[in-house]
């Protein structure tokens, strides 16, 4: 990469972070015993005093992003108004997916539902009820509660950082309260908090997701499960993890995300169909019934009339574990999600990967209970409380061909933990270089190596069950973050509503008194399909005469303006520490109609597009007068006024 990439590296938070991460790392691998017991008694302290926050806040962001959905501000595109998505939508889908939910459906989707079975909060164990109850908490842990954490924080950095401008950085979710200072020690620690939070998050999974590997090839090839071979798998899926990110986002990590989505729904597909699958129909449709129907009462259940250890150790768990992912999984997804408007970012995020997560969950998760409760397989429950790690596998030697799906089971958990490392890589190498994503290679392979060293010394060490914690714990300060950067969101949005009310008003009509305004010239207009020369030759004839005009007349009314060009020609009125009023005209390609023959055959055709602050608006002035110009930029001008007036 060019040295002028080099420099946008980020060298206090790069710095900083990397060491506060060899501190911590160092702390736990020479004194494992007291991190565990200093970062035990932590967790134990924030379950005893800050449960109740946690519930609340989490319940905030739920209601809060549903909210946002079905608003009025759900029309706003998350860049400019004429941007467009970056990738499709199954692609999108697939990487969301893969980033946010992956590696824990692989570890969780056996062992949670089992695990709930035998020892349900409220109901008795080994009854229908028990297995009812499994099922309605493990939907409730990994539903729409967790994807609204993941949505929001994305929401946040994705709206600032395409619609205004900012870093793709988590600093930026608090300009709108403390402005400029961003780019300062308070950004810089906001930052550093996210690279650190984001590799002992991902680091701490790659140490649990390469036990769980270990134990399917002990199943597979009868290798030892032990702590040497695990490292073996840290190194190779920390190798493959490097190879990903060294070739990008639009290609390793794309790629990979694809073919784990569809692996996924092969696998599922054939536990469906070899499995009771009529039961699984029905099931499905029962268990959303039942997570809806309490979806309320469980949102705020507390246990505070029945006390028991099992809501700090399942839901106040969940809740900081998500919350201390949203940092990495947020980025991730505000970095592919340009061009979507909020309303279908929302739906995307929170609604389309829940469905699919919660018919995992009752595939495997019932598939499972009833092995168990009809079928008289205890074996399955006892391996599950032993050891959750093997609970796929075990599972999977009560269906035919179980080898082939345990090894296909194996290649999906080893791509989902490459994609995880490798997404993971990416998002702090950007929180370390103000947002970009151009950095040179060795920045992104000194994270992906980076995060596979923290998790095999404290898998050597025996730390990681400290550190998992102190992860959780992070939870804590960061919900005040986003608690901060909600409340920024929320003016920003305000202040966008109120430029789209100032855009109904009614715009004053052309003049109609020279020769171009005529009905029969605005017919031509509409039906010609000009090149760029004559594009650009109208701009410079037209267009620049007509800024020149309106700003010297602004001038004369002692009002700052002036004329660039700058991507395309602009007018530029500076109102002060009031929003600027910018009315650009840009030559933009596009394909002729279908209905269009050309002698020359040319498939393309140039318009002077219209673009304000916000973005493109879609009309094109191409052909018009130089008074219908200077009516329209008065329009617009006028609207823009009306803006600001609605603000004060």
């Amino acid at each position: 990469m060019s040295s002028s990439a080099k420099s946008h590296l980020n060298k206090k938070v790069f710095i900083s972070a990397s060491a506060i991460i060899i501190a911590l790392i160092s702390y736990a691998a020479l004194l494992p015993q007291h991190a565990n017991d200093v970062f035990s008694i932590t967790q134990a302290s924030i379950i005893e005093n800050g449960s109740w926050f946690y519930v609340l806040t989490v319940a905030f962001i739920f209601f809060f992003v549903i909210f946002l959905g079905f608003s009025r501000y759900g029309d706003i595109r998350l860049g400019p108004d004429h941007s467009t998505p970056d990738y499709s939508l199954p692609s999108w889908l697939s990487m969301l997916f893969a980033a946010g939910m992956g590696i824990g459906l692989m570890f969780f989707g056996v062992a949670e539902p089992l695990m709930h079975y035998l020892a349900p909060p409220t109901a008795e164990t080994g009854t229908v009820e028990a297995a009812k109850e499994a099922m309605k908490m493990t939907f409730f842990h990994w539903g729409l509660h967790a994807w609204a954490i993941y949505t929001i924080v994305a929401l946040v950095l994705a709206y600032f950082s395409y619609r205004h401008g900012l870093p793709l950085t988590l600093r930026s979710a608090l300009y709108p309260l403390i402005g400029d200072r961003i780019y300062q020690w308070p950004g810089h620690l906001v930052d550093i908090f996210a690279v650190v939070s984001t590799v002992f998050g991902v680091a701490t999974s790659l140490g649990l997701g390469a036990a769980q590997v270990n134990a399917g090839f002990g199943y597979l090839f009868d290798i030892d499960v032990s702590v040497t071979n695990q490292i073996i798998i840290m190194c190779g899926i920390t190798g493959l993890a490097v190879i990903s990110v060294a070739t990008g986002l639009d290609k390793g990590i794309k790629i990979l995300s694809e073919a784990n989505m569809v692996l996924a729904i092969i696998l599922m597909t054939l536990i469906f169909v070899l499995g009771p699958t009529l039961f699984l129909l029905q099931a499905y449709v029962q268990n959303i019934g039942n997570y809806l129907t309490d979806i309320v009462h469980n949102t705020f259940n507390l246990f505070a009339y029945n006390k028991t250890d099992w809501i700090g150790g399942w839901t106040i768990f969940y809740w900081g574990w998500w919350l201390a992912w949203a940092p990495f999984v947020g980025l991730f997804i505000a970095r592919i999600s340009r061009g979507r408007t909020i309303r279908e970012f929302i739906f995307g995020v929170m609604f389309i990967p829940t469905v699919f997560t919660l018919l995992w969950m009752t595939i495997f998760g019932n598939s499972a209970i009833d092995l168990v409760y009809n079928q008289g397989v205890t074996s399955l429950g006892e391996m599950v409380g032993k050891d959750s790690s093997v609970a796929l596998f075990v599972f999977l030697e009560n269906f035919p061909y179980a080898a082939v799906l345990s090894g296909f089971s194996v290649l999906m958990i080893v791509i989902f933990f490459v994609t995880s490392c490798d997404s993971g890589a990416m998002v702090v190498d950007m929180l370390c270089s103000h947002g970009r994503n151009d950095t040179p290679l060795w920045q992104r392979v000194y994270w992906a190596v980076g995060i596979g060293v923290v998790a095999a010394v404290l898998l050597l060490a025996g730390g990681l069950s400290a550190l998992q914690t102190m992860t959780i714990a992070s939870a804590l300060p960061f919900a005040i973050v986003l608690l901060l950067a909600i409340v920024g969101l929320i003016k920003a949005l305000r202040v966008e509503a109120f430029k789209q009310e100032s855009q109904l008003i009614t715009a004053m009509p052309h003049s109609g008194n020279d020769k171009n305004d005529s009905w029969q010239m605005r017919l031509k207009n509409i039906v010609d399909f000009p090149n760029k020369i004559n594009v650009n030759k109208f701009i410079a004839t037209i267009v620049t005469p007509a800024f020149e005009s309106v700003a010297n007349e602004l001038k004369e009314n002692q009002i700052d303006v002036k004329i660039s060009t700058v991507n395309g020609l602009s007018l530029i009125v500076d109102h002060g520490e009031e929003q600027q009023f910018i009315y650009r005209v840009v030559a933009r390609k596009h394909s002729q109609p279908d209905f269009v023959t050309e002698e020359d055959d040319e498939q393309d055709y140039y318009r002077a597009e219209v673009h304000l602050l916000e973005g493109g608006q879609d009309y094109d002035i191409m052909g018009w007068s130089k008074a219908g110009v200077i009516n329209n930029i008065i329009d617009q001008y006028h609207k823009h006024l009306h803006f600001l007036h609605l603000l004060r």
